[in-house]
């Protein structure tokens, strides 16, 4: 009211009022719509709509029998308050008629942009003009001779002056402002609260009562045809009333009406949300209509749909999916306008919502808590426009055209790994992780391939959910933005050397050598032709063995398949050409030339894999480095009915010798994870529920192979040098691997590593550890450990080598030396290769160590005068803790306190011994010579045990 209650808006005639509710509305005389009418009649006009220049929504409809000529009749309307009895408008009808239907409308040429039901005709008139929302008089006259500006009662006391032809029809529009107004017609209607009405229409045509037509609102108009009242609108509920504060719709099944703006059309359906939301987070705005085919709207449109409250849940309940909220069974689509602004995209992120970094579900879904609860966060957010801010790829894209990010570059993520991994913890599983997801049907731009830590920039587009995620399905392109990372496939430090032994695990992905036949492949689809060989997957995981690895000693593999490779059913089981192609591609990459291990205890079909695959473990090993052990390779368990393995693949044992050390090594695939539900599923609290096998898929399995594997290994020697490796498909904190570790005494090599950065695979945006190398005691304290990300932070291409990232260990075991001594004379002594320990006592002994790492022991003052020949600085140490002792050293470093000393003779060097070192006043003597070595090396306490 504040426009019309400021004088500044009103001069001269300008009394058109818009957007104002129906009032009482009164008819005053009339034949109430009883008596009949002549054969034309006003039928419906409208003088008022919203906004300011409304001249296009204005019309007045005539009706009477079909095709009735109008010559000789005007229309004339007459000013009943400010210039009572003035004509403002006369319009000559001569020379149109009704139509077939005996309709005739009086209209502007662009009344459709404001009434889109608008029936305009060639028998219709058009014209321009713009009524007066003030009282008014509408006369249908024959005979008119007048002309807009006369005044035909110029008295001002209703009644003509003069004739003016035979009056038809009429109707008069009043107000109730308080002012009298002057009428020129029986029938009087109106107010409408201190207004004219906007509008009138006859209940039914020609015949009945007049009824208002409403401000602002169209809906109800029919111009140019019948008036009779078409059902009731149905009532509008919005769409975050369908919604709701939950992850099921309140109206689940019920018939609704609601509207909103399209924000993104896919194939099947479109993305509805509500223009200005409802201001709580806890309801998403936007919903999908489901049309089953091509909608046929368009992007910015207004609609208002018509349709049964739905939930789908794609895959079905099985999947244990969640369901999405969609309108399905439309049975009414209905444009209200076009080419609308699109709600603001809500932004995730710093400044926007900002999705909870560690909490998923906490109460199995008996609390809605979008601002704590990661599942409730995204559902709140279900279909609509949002913004992921600054996102950071936390995965390469997947073949399915996925990448998963955080927003902000990272920043409030929890987990984070120093290459840009995001990794799980036994109580966070990532919740902050946000899907991209392409759908052409969206919008088709070419999606990018990036890698971990490439920016992505901002992201817009709707929210949806399937295959177990919500996701982000971009309607803008995004890849301008792309700033790449510039990750570089890692290269291990850890190298074997004489007394240090390199083992790895590599699972190497369905390797064979075989192209696959199309029509075999999964739907018959070229695209899905595995060809190991030609992909150059054989040259990549070679060239990683060789160049990242550093050529282990020994290598475990997973996945190997037989010569004949998947989707050929056969009788062939042996992979010994697979493992040789491998083995002569290292050679070709300059590494060494292994040797294999095949798992012939494998039977056809039994392992689970592809189909003709016969997936199995196998070893490399490096033949100049270590020996096999003849007759040591074996299995553990069977593939039988009820048996540990049954489907699944059998572990691989074998001995190696390393400077006359045994290791024994078992390699292992543990039945995959496949079944598990989605971490955005149905079955929460996920994290809780990772020893349930309704949850964490084939656990049970899983648990029998670690029991068979903790019986074997709990069956060896007690000082047994044992190194299990493999794809256990289980991640560290759960009962395969937990137990694994924790009932066989071994160290599992995974858990050294800081917890961030323990993942060997990346799936569905969790970096996490599969694959582990767990250890003996006696192999531990040693162990040196290394998770080697060579490609599961990468892109999914087929030239890829695999999904895994290799992992290498090194253990130092040295050569078993001998113990020499020597007499209280003048003695030789030279050891071996190994670690030898020489006591060569008293008299002026020579001693050498030989190779190895030797400790040169003396037992008193008097062992003085030998000679060592070939001391080597850093590797060699001389024992004197005993002499030490001797002479009452109690102190930390015998060197800083005086009681040794150096001095130089030519390259060899003479270590001197003062019994009470500098604070005493005994003086130093000459202990031994040291040849080869300079004073500046032996003067160091790294070369001496004290």
């Amino acid at each position: 009211m504040a426009a019309i209650s400021d004088a500044a808006n009103w001069n001269g005639n300008n009394t058109r009022i818009a957007n104002l509710a129906d009032g009482p509305f009164t008819v005053i005389g009339g034949n109430g719509g009883g008596t009949p009418v002549p054969d034309i009649s006003i039928n419906e006009l409208r003088i008022s709509s919203p906004g300011g220049s409304d001249d296009d929504s204005n019309f007045v409809e005539l009706f009477g029998e079909a095709d009735t000529t109008l010559d000789g009749l005007s229309l004339v309307v007459l000013s009943g308050e400010f210039e009572p009895g003035q004509v403002d408008f006369a319009f000559d009808l001569s020379g149109t008629a009704t139509d077939e239907n005996g309709f005739f409308l009086l209209a502007n040429a662009d009344i459709s942009s404001f009434i889109a039901q608008a029936e305009v005709d060639a028998t219709d008139q058009i014209a321009s003009f713009d009524f007066f929302g003030s009282p008014s008089t509408f006369l249908v006259i024959d005979g008119f001779t007048g002309q807009a500006g006369d005044d035909l009662d110029v008295d001002n006391d209703g009644v003509f002056d003069n004739a003016i032809g035979t009056i038809i029809d009429a109707v008069a529009l009043i107000d109730g402002d308080g002012n009298a107004d002057v009428n020129y017609s029986d029938t009087v209607l109106g107010p409408s609260g201190n207004f004219p009405p906007a509008g009138i229409a006859r209940d039914v045509d020609g015949t009945g009562s007049f009824q208002p037509l409403a401000f602002g609102d169209f809906s109800a108009d029919t111009p140019g045809f019948s008036n009779e009242a078409p059902p009731p609108p149905d009532e509008i509920t919005a769409i975050f009333d369908i919604q709701g504060a939950a992850h099921t719709s309140p109206l689940l099944g019920q018939t609704v009406t609601t509207t909103g703006i399209v924000t993104a059309v896919d194939t099947n359906g479109f993305y509805l949300q509500d223009a200005v939301g409802d201001g709580d987070i806890a309801t998403s705005d936007a919903i999908f209509v489901f049309t089953g085919d091509a909608p046929g709207v368009n992007v910015g449109d207004e609609l208002e749909v018509a349709g049964t409250v739905a939930e789908f849940t794609p895959g079905g309940a099985s999947t244990r999916n969640l369901s999405t909220t969609q309108i399905s069974g439309v049975s009414d689509i209905t444009v209200i306008s076009s080419e609308n602004a699109l709600p603001v995209a809500v932004i995730l992120g710093q400044g926007g919502r900002v999705p909870p970094s560690e909490n998923i579900d906490d109460d199995a879904f008996a609390s809605f808590d979008p601002s704590t609860d990661g599942i409730d966060f995204f559902e709140s957010l279900e279909g609509m426009r949002v913004t992921a801010q600054n996102a950071v790829a936390v995965s390469g894209t997947n073949r399915f055209g996925e990448i998963f990010t955080v927003v902000d570059r990272g920043a409030g993520a929890s987990g984070l790994s120093d290459r840009g991994t995001l990794n799980i913890s036994p109580d966070d599983f990532n919740p902050e992780k946000v899907q991209i997801d392409e759908d052409s049907g969206v919008f088709n731009f070419d999606f990018p391939e990036v890698n971990v830590g490439d920016v992505l920039g901002d992201v817009t587009g709707v929210v949806s959910y399937g295959f177990g995620n919500f996701e982000i399905l971009p309607t803008e392109d995004f890849t301008s933005n792309i700033q790449s990372a510039g990750l570089q496939p890692d290269v291990s430090s850890l190298v074997g050397d004489d007394d240090s032994l390199t083992v790895a695990s590599y699972n190497v992905l369905n390797l064979d050598p075989i192209v696959e036949v199309q029509a075999n492949t999964n739907n018959g689809e070229a695209r899905n032709v595995d060809d190991d060989l030609g992909d150059g997957r054989f040259d990549a995981i070679a060239n990683q063995i060789v160049n990242n690895l550093n050529a282990p000693d020994i290598i475990g593999l997973q996945e190997v398949q037989d010569n004949t490779g998947g989707e050929i059913v056969d009788d062939v089981t042996s992979a010994s050409e697979t493992l040789q192609l491998l083995i002569d591609k290292i050679v070709a990459a300059g590494g060494p030339e292994y040797e294999f291990v095949d798992n012939t205890f494998i039977t056809d079909e039994a392992s689970g894999g592809q189909p003709g695959g016969n997936i199995r473990t196998a070893f490399l090993y490096n033949p100049d480095r270590v020996d096999l052990v003849a007759d040591s390779v074996q299995t553990i368990g069977g593939q039988g009915a009820g048996e540990a393995f049954e489907g699944a693949r059998l572990p691989l044992v074998a001995d190696f010798e390393f400077n006359g050390e045994t290791v024994t090594v078992v390699n292992n695939h543990f039945s995959s994870k496949g079944g598990s539900a989605p971490i955005l599923g149905v079955e929460q609290p996920f994290d809780q529920r990772q020893e349930d096998v309704n949850v964490n898929g084939s656990l049970d399995e899983r648990q029998r192979q670690s029991q068979a594997v903790q019986d074997f290994v709990n069956g060896l020697a007690d000082d047994a040098n044992v190194v299990v490796v493999g794809d256990f498909n289980e991640f560290e904190f759960v009962s395969p691997v937990e137990d694994l570790e924790t009932n066989s005494g071994l160290i599992n090599l995974t858990n050294t590593l800081p917890e961030d950065e323990r993942y060997s695979f990346i799936f569905q945006g969790n970096s996490q550890a599969l694959d582990h190398i767990l250890v003996s005691e006696n192999l531990a304290a040693d162990a040196e450990f290394d998770i080697v990300h060579v490609n599961s932070e990468f892109a999914e291409t087929d030239s890829r080598a695999s999904d895994h990232d290799p992992l290498l260990a090194r253990f130092t075991l040295t050569t078993s030396g001998e113990v020499l001594e020597g007499t209280a004379g003048r003695d030789n002594l030279i050891g071996t290769d190994g670690n030898d320990t020489i006591t060569g006592f008293q008299g002026r002994d020579n001693l050498t160590g030989g190779g190895g790492d030797d400790t040169f022991v003396y037992t008193s003052i008097v062992d003085a005068g030998d000679i060592i020949t070939d001391f080597e600085v850093g590797g060699d140490k001389i024992d004197l803790s005993v002499v030490l002792a001797g002479v009452g050293f109690e102190g930390d470093d015998p060197i800083a306190e005086g009681y040794l000393g150096f001095s130089s003779r030519g390259s060899d060097t003479i270590l001197t011994l003062d019994p009470d070192g500098t604070a005493g006043s005994g003086r130093a003597r000459s202990f031994l010579l040291v040849q080869e070595v300079t004073s500046t090396e032996l003067n160091n306490s790294d070369n001496f045990i004290f």
